[in-house]
């Protein structure tokens, strides 16, 4: 195995125009001149090191993290291979992402990139009519790109025929880990060709990734590119901020610091649909431009709120981890976690959304006192400092609103537009003096009387740490797949319906699920299916029993309906399943 560690720069090239950067890569005219119109400028690290061996045909195994350019590094290659390969009827390339906004996000680019060759792609993924993929497919495609289990789909319905296959890219695979696909990534990879050629892209590298490419790549290339150190003296260019605040005051301290810092378009990460639900609407009632999106939505609802957020239409885009999985916004100037993330992935899958393109970026963390201990967990697997900060006071918010309110004046003076307000401004000076017509002026634009506005201050959280017991039972839980608190698979169900449940509760039903270790089920597959599907907190399990046929879990009475409704209509390990109250 080639192996190749990169240091990725601090800055990344901006994409204006066209060098001989690409054209040194060995690719030619026509992708070339497609580079040109699209206005990059230079290759990045991973485009750099991962294009040639994708070029000679080689397999690869690539390590970078998102907002890399790693759709251009494979597609790139593939489209050059295809613009040499004979017409065939069957597909030419599979990529496979974890995603349905995943998939449409490469099927776009993959058309940019190839629009001079008229390359015909198909974008295929769950929660779509499967007629219009069964047409397509059947009148032929050059790409296919698709989510695993639908992906399964089409093969076990034999309208995806692999037999021609040539090239295979697995995007995002330790996210498709994550999502329990990794089964579905095997039974997949076993129908392709041996001759394939395989690049895998992650932004982690887990023991179950290792695997994968061990199994499935032939002596491929390594390439991991890595964040180049910041020196001592210097900044990162994402500004890492947390704020430790108690619950009741988290959505007071949210807007307190979107007052303080204006910004044009933010990211804001929520753990459940809900939680999304209702700080949209506070949000929007403050005043703010705000769209959510999370897995309860239709793709028709996502693509407008997608739509609404690019063009700057809403300011601020409330999302869980799920649901913004796959997406690539360049403009975020702010990531704010409105929870902490239970894990050092999710956080720097988060805060990956800001600072790209060597633009400037912030992430800002609210931490309850009980999860000061994760984000400490945090800093110490990233290696990072996330700087507590004390929340901004009335004082501070009222200084920065006029601070704000005479940069507007002085640009409105600058512009010296003000023929129509000077009559009137000549008649009051001769009866007012003139520092008080302004003054007066001033507090009416501000808008509130006396020149305040009525503002509470947010107490203080207190930062007590929990007892060493309480710190050592925690990771020993979330470690063990029989565990009430296990997680396994996903970042979005973390806490339940009902806001502060923990632990599950004493009127406790048991629910049988039709599939046990026969098929490969786990207890952890379990905790993170129920979890994510039913949208609910997994510390409310309770034990879970396997047999080889079935399975069976112990949940609160009140949540069995929603659980047994949720799993109506999805899969577990790609298997359908039916569940049952046990009695």
């Amino acid at each position: 195995m080639t192996k190749r560690k990169v240091t990725e720069p601090t800055t990344t090239p901006t994409m204006k125009g066209f060098s001989p950067g690409f054209a040194s890569l060995g690719l030619e005219a026509a992708l070339l001149t497609t580079l040109e119109t699209l206005g990059y400028e230079e290759p990045t690290p991973i485009q750099q090191e991962s294009i040639p061996p994708l070029l000679e045909g080689k397999d690869l195994l690539g390590r970078a993290a998102t907002g890399t350019g790693k759709t251009a590094a494979f597609t790139l290659p593939l489209l050059q291979r295809l613009a040499h390969s004979e017409r065939q009827d069957h597909p030419f390339a599979l990529i496979l992402v974890p995603t349905r906004e995943l998939a449409i996000q490469v099927s776009e680019a993959v058309q940019r990139y190839g629009k001079q060759q008229k390359v015909s792609t198909l974008a295929v993924y769950g929660g779509q009519a499967i007629r219009p993929q069964l047409v397509a497919l059947k009148r032929g495609v050059n790409i296919v790109i698709a989510t695993p289990g639908r992906a399964l789909d089409h093969i076990r319905r034999k309208t995806l025929q692999l037999k021609d296959l040539k090239i295979v890219v697995l995007d995002e695979a330790d996210e498709m880990l994550n999502m329990g696909f990794v089964e579905d990534l095997d039974a997949i990879l076993k129908e392709t060709p041996k001759t394939r050629q395989t690049a895998l892209f992650s932004a982690t590298m887990p023991t179950r990734i290792a695997s994968i490419a061990r199994r499935h790549l032939q002596n491929p290339v390594e390439i991991q590119i890595v964040k180049e150190e910041v020196k001592e003296g210097t900044s990162p260019r994402v500004k890492q901020v947390g704020y430790l605040v108690a619950r009741a005051h988290k959505v007071a301290a949210l807007v307190r610091i979107l007052d303080m810092a204006q910004p044009k378009s933010t990211l804001i990460f929520c753990r459940t649909r809900i939680e999304v639900d209702e700080l949209i609407s506070t949000l929007n009632s403050r005043g703010y431009r705000g769209e959510g999106l999370h897995g309860g939505m239709n793709q028709a609802q996502r693509d407008r709120v997608m739509q609404s957020f690019r063009s700057g239409q809403a300011e601020l885009l409330v999302a869980t981890d799920v649901a913004a999985r796959g997406l690539d916004i360049s403009h975020v100037s702010h990531v704010m976690n409105y929870d902490v993330p239970s894990s050092s992935e999710a956080y720097v899958h988060r805060i990956g959304r800001t600072g790209r393109a060597g633009r400037g970026g912030e992430a800002i963390t609210f931490v309850e006192p009980r999860e000061r201990w994760l984000l400490q967990n945090i800093e110490r697997r990233t290696k990072s400092t996330i700087e507590m900060a004390k929340l901004p006071t009335v004082a501070d918010l009222q200084e920065s609103r006029l601070e704000r309110m005479e940069a507007s004046i002085r640009e409105t003076l600058k512009a010296d537009n003000l023929d129509r307000f000077t009559k009137m401004v000549t008649t009051l000076s001769a009866k007012f003096d003139l520092a008080d017509v302004a003054a007066a002026a001033i507090q009416l634009a501000y808008g509130v009387k006396d020149g305040e506005r009525k503002e509470e201050e947010i107490p203080s959280a207190s930062d007590r740490q929990p007892d060493a017991s309480s710190r050592s039972r925690r990771p020993r839980q979330e470690n063990s797949e029989r565990s009430y608190g296990a997680r396994t698979r996903g970042n979005e169900a973390r806490p339940g319906p009902k806001r502060g449940r923990s632990g599950p509760t004493p009127n406790m039903v048991t629910l049988e699920f039709s599939a046990g270790r026969a098929v490969g089920i786990r207890p952890g597959d379990l905790v993170g299916a129920i979890a994510n599907e039913a949208k609910l907190n997994s510390n409310v399990l309770g034990p879970i029993k396997i047999s080889d046929q079935s399975s069976q879990v112990h949940v609160p009475e009140e949540l069995a309906k929603g659980i047994i409704k949720a799993f109506s209509r999805t899969r577990l390990k790609g298997h359908k399943v039916t569940v049952r109250l046990h009695r």
